[in-house]
């Protein structure tokens, strides 16, 4: 069993809400499904692993990479690195591809 990431809210308004992650090293989400189209500002440089129902995807992201994704992303996000990872998520309410 895998530790559990650790989010912290930040600041939430009628059109954004926006989150701290944290995860301790192999640490994961747990699997949850994306309620909003959203944006990840990544604060920690190295590897996430994303388990899908299609399978495992590893991805490199370097510090200060952006990337967004649709409502509707199902995964369980994994800190697959020997270090600390930190994201920012900004999930956008009411916004749809």
């Amino acid at each position: 069993m895998r530790p559990k990431a650790t989010s912290k809210l930040l600041q939430e308004t009628d059109r954004a809400i926006v989150t701290e992650w944290r995860f301790a090293p192999g640490a994961e989400t747990g699997w949850h499904r994306h309620a909003h189209d959203y944006i990840v500002v990544v604060l920690t440089a190295g590897n996430l692993t994303a388990e899908t129902a299609s399978g495992n995807v590893v991805t490199e992201l370097a510090f200060g990479q952006a990337y967004a994704r649709p409502v509707g992303v199902e995964h369980n996000v994994i800190n697959s690195n020997a270090h600390e990872f930190v994201f920012i998520e900004v999930e956008l309410k009411g916004v749809h591809a």
